[in-house]
């Protein structure tokens, strides 16, 4: 303690340039201030959510108001030592961390988007965990909802292609192109489809180079005899791979459209009654044997004698 003339000034930081003291100059000097604690800790706390520290503040304040003032009307030596204790130190509690939505699954006719929501607790500054949905008490956040529910517009819709016609050469290839509704449950009219974005409806195509044309027969017809030597006929056209007639077949191959043929003659046995002989008594019918006629009908009878057994 240090007493001038009655003020009392207990733990007095220095003043700078007192006045020299005489007389009763007490009233006229500056209220010194006193170096102390603080009647209640000022809390300093880092972060509400994990382990913080209160910090206690000693500051220097007049006798007569007790207003702050500055540090250096207090006594240095006697200035007490900053205090601070940790606070908050119970478990955060979790909470629901939820991301951003994600892009819909559609652009039209209803999708669906999705987004993370997950149960998260903070065990530092700059750490936490994860732990299970049961881990947060408040109603778990909606992790998926619809989007985009309007109605698309119509757009065409292409069918199968069809065969390449002709079967080799070039071609076109077709199919059918409709206006429908998105869910392709109604066909709407072609002018409600934008025409600049309509599929084609023909492409060209080819199956290869197509065979040269080439000979045709018909089948032989009837042998011109009945009974022996004759002739028969067949057709024999020049067609193209679509059987449309052309003249550009090799005549060197042409298939001959006669040939010879034979009719096999009915032995017919002659009667008891009626006596084989030639009817004519005449000399042809020796050349008849001769030149091999007796096959025929004919001149088979009318030299039966003389073709007897031949």
């Amino acid at each position: 303690m240090c007493v001038f003339h009655g003020c009392l000034f207990p733990t007095i930081y220095s003043i700078p340039n007192p006045p020299p003291s005489s007389g009763h100059q007490c009233n006229s000097l500056p209220l010194a201030g006193r170096a102390g604690q603080l009647a209640s800790f000022k809390a300093n706390t880092l972060a509400a959510a994990w382990t913080g520290v209160q910090r206690q503040e000693v500051v220097c304040k007049r006798l007569d108001d007790n207003s702050i003032v500055q540090n250096n009307y207090c006594d240095p030596d006697s200035k007490p030592p900053e205090n601070q204790r940790a606070c908050n130190t119970e478990p955060c509690p979790p909470e629901w961390f939820i991301g951003d939505w994600l892009e819909c699954s559609k652009t039209c006719d209803g999708g669906m988007r999705t987004r993370a929501v997950l149960c998260i607790r903070k065990i530092g500054p700059s750490e936490e965990e994860t732990l299970d949905y049961s881990g947060c008490l408040t109603h778990r956040p909606v992790e998926k909802e619809p989007c985009n529910n309007q109605s698309c517009p119509p757009q065409w819709v292409a069918l199968d292609w069809s065969e390449c016609t002709p079967k080799c050469g070039p071609g076109f290839k077709h199919r059918i192109v409709l206006c429908k509704s998105s869910d392709l449950s109604k066909t709407f009219p072609a002018a409600q489809c934008p025409e600049e974005s309509k599929p084609p409806v023909r492409i060209r195509c080819s199956l290869g180079r197509c065979p040269p044309p080439r000979w045709v027969t018909g089948d032989w017809g009837q042998c011109s005899a009945q009974c022996g030597l004759g002739q028969q006929m067949r057709t024999v056209q020049c067609l193209s791979y679509t059987g449309q007639a052309s003249s550009d077949c090799p005549e060197t191959v042409r298939p001959p459209s006669m040939q010879q043929c034979e009719s096999k003659c009915d032995s017919t046995p002659i009667s008891n009654t009626e006596e084989c002989k030639d009817v004519n008594k005449v000399a042809y019918c020796p050349l008849v044997l001769k030149f091999k006629f007796c096959s025929r009908a004919y001149f088979r009878q009318m030299c039966c004698k003389t073709c007897q057994g031949h």
